[in-house]
């Protein structure tokens, strides 16, 4: 790798070095490990200003998610992207991981070299991926669809981001319902969270237009191709439900 990127690590024991440090290393990570303290961590990623920062959720002082909403305030200070470490996983417990920003939620024990892979990918889209899925972890298909829309550059505090989620979840489970999309679901989705089908609707289209104003170039040509990019086309809301359901669909089947 001619670029070298700077990966933070919330673990400066031997074994974790010994048994993780050399995989990412290999794909191209200037690794660096603090202290399992939150507030030590803090410090140091604003005194490192790291690319990437791999850390536990639970943590003495500042925990996981505590740290991520934390970095990057300082004026100057470059948030970095975050990947969890915890021993355990439920789905609230990834909601809020997630929502609180960060990129990749990882079950310990991992394949390191797998996970070293992903994290590359995340720091550089661009590089593809020649990673597959282990059995050490296996992200639900709610993470999925949530790392999915960060890639994007849906931005998890509007409406639209949590509408699009849950549609796509739906996409996958019920592939039929993309051909009733104002029937049946906006209306499903509309339920869920005590609103309109037409407020879904208006909330959905208004994050994929945020996501196209700011989103990756690369990412997005990734998922939706170079024809509707280069002519700066949107897709419309079920354009843009399909292809990502269509195309996780499709990473499930070949990953069972």
């Amino acid at each position: 790798m001619e670029k070298y990127l700077k990966l933070l690590i919330s673990d400066d024991s031997d074994e974790f070095a010994r048994e993780y440090g050399s995989e990412f290393q290999k794909v191209g990570f200037e690794v660096t490990y603090a202290p399992k303290d939150g507030i030590t961590l803090l410090e140091r990623i604003e005194s490192i200003q790291p690319d990437l920062v791999l850390l536990d959720l639970f943590m003495p002082r500042l925990d996981g998610i505590g740290v991520i909403r934390s970095a990057g305030k300082r004026s100057g200070v470059k948030k970095p992207k975050f990947v969890v470490m915890s021993g355990y996983g439920n789905p609230t417990l990834e909601r809020e991981i997630m929502t609180a920003g960060a990129s990749y939620f990882v079950i310990c024990p991992f394949n390191a070299a797998n996970l070293a892979e992903n994290m590359r990918q995340l720091c550089d889209p661009s590089i593809g991926s020649t990673a597959k899925i282990n059995p050490f972890y296996q992200p639900s298909l709610e993470i999925q669809v949530t790392e999915i829309l960060h890639q994007i550059g849906v931005p998890a505090h509007i409406k639209g981001y949590h509408y699009l989620r849950d549609s796509i979840i739906m996409s996958i489970e019920q592939p039929d319902i993309i051909n009733a999309v104002t029937k049946q679901l906006y209306p499903s989705v509309a339920k869920r969270y005590e609103t309109t089908s037409s407020r879904v609707e208006r909330a959905i289209r208004h994050a994929i237009e945020v996501a196209w104003d700011r989103g990756d170039v690369d990412v997005l040509n990734s998922y939706f191709g170079y024809t509707i990019h280069n002519t700066r086309g949107k897709p419309t809301n079920s354009e843009f439900i399909a292809m990502i359901s269509d195309k996780l669909r499709l990473q499930m089947r070949n990953a069972s």
